[in-house]
């Protein structure tokens, strides 16, 4: 469960100002490169990293999802949603509460959501949590299955391990987003949404332009919670139009 907001910190800040007010400064200790080091450094001066462990979150990440729905309010009571690439499970935590999945208000139409990942996540609370390689074959069958239905909302922060290469990185990110839009046409019942993150640098055309034919709107915004210094964004596209019919 998520705690409540600590007085005192700053809780609904969008800056984070309040968590920490001095600089942590990391000395290179033997063994440690200058990278880990202003890795290190980077996380221990980060406002969203405090602010993510005094509220009970486990990721800075979970800020992200809560700047995207309350600027598109695709979270809705009741909404099917899944989380691809759902480690270590942050914007499940955000999501559980705003679709209602543990009927904690009982005037509000009962959410599901569904995680998957490659790896095992620890249990969350109003939610069920699958280790499955989405793009497997059979994978969106098995993730209708679960959840009984289309679903309303597919979301994704996935990323793909750094090569340091930033072009290569680039190309990595963008064919996960376009393998999970890809799912998502399967699963998504007709007005769904789709969210998920993409990396700015010109490889993102043709993926806009498949969402551009396959939903009624299509946004892209940077939340607060991204780093300055990133290149992240998130793609945002509502209103599913529907799969064709076969030979369409």
């Amino acid at each position: 469960m998520v705690k409540k907001p600590v007085k005192g910190l700053g809780s609904g800040n969008a800056s984070g100002r309040g968590y920490r007010d001095l600089t942590v400064k990391v000395k290179t200790a033997r063994g440690r490169t200058m990278s880990s080091k202003l890795w290190l450094e980077r996380q221990l001066n980060d406002p969203y990293v405090a602010r993510a462990k005094a509220e009970g979150y486990r990721g800075r990440a979970a800020f992200k999802i809560m700047d995207l729905d309350d600027k598109y309010h695709f979270l809705t009571p009741g909404a099917r949603v899944v989380d691809l690439g759902c480690a270590p499970g942050g914007w499940i935590q955000v999501a559980v509460p705003r679709i209602n999945s543990l009927g904690e208000n009982p005037k509000k139409k009962v959410g599901r959501i569904i995680g998957i990942d490659l790896q095992d996540v620890e249990p969350i609370p109003g939610s069920e949590i699958h280790v499955l390689d989405f793009l497997s074959e059979g994978a969106d069958d098995a993730i209708k299955t679960w959840l009984d239905g289309e679903a309303d909302v597919v979301m994704s922060d996935m990323a793909a391990a750094s090569s340091g290469h930033k072009q290569t990185d680039h190309l990595r990110i963008m064919m996960l987003c376009e393998a999970a839009a890809h799912l998502a046409f399967d699963i998504l019942a007709p007005g769904g949404t789709f969210v998920a993150k993409v990396l700015a640098g010109g490889a993102e055309g043709d993926l806009q332009k498949q969402l551009k034919n396959n939903f009624a709107k299509v946004a892209n915004f940077k939340p607060g919670a991204s780093r300055s210094d990133s290149s992240e964004k998130f793609v945002v596209a509502q209103g599913f139009k529907g799969r064709a019919a076969p030979g369409v």
